[in-house]
């Protein structure tokens, strides 16, 4: 077994994420039951961001996030299976996977502490 993170990403204004709730609801349910699903949750809007970058040796905060683009970090899920195909079938089966995106990208195993 492997971790990977499920990256969701959406543009701003073109839907409202809370009016899928049961569709997520189901999703996140069966993750659990298939005990794959490590960990997720839905992000603030990048509006609530601070990006913090290191430039000759002084810390530099500024509000708003990384880079200014149309989609933004939406949530996460970490899930636990078995290879990359399963990973992709479960990102697949995300609401946000029809009108957004979902990177899925392998956990570094040992980092943080787990894997």
């Amino acid at each position: 077994m492997a971790e990977y993170v499920l990256l969701l990403y959406a543009e701003d204004g073109e839907r409202d994420r809370w009016e899928e709730m049961p569709l997520w609801v189901e999703v996140t349910k069966s993750l659990q039951e298939a005990g794959v699903l490590v960990d997720n949750a839905a992000l603030e809007s990048p509006e609530a961001a601070t990006t913090v970058r290191v430039r000759g040796g002084a810390a530099e905060a500024t509000d708003g996030p990384f880079a200014t683009t149309k989609e933004f970090l939406a949530g996460y899920y970490v899930l636990d299976c078995a290879d990359l195909d399963e990973a992709l079938r479960h990102a697949a089966r995300l609401p946000l996977a029809r009108y957004g995106a979902v990177e899925v990208r392998p956990v570094v195993a040992g980092w943080g502490g787990r894997g």
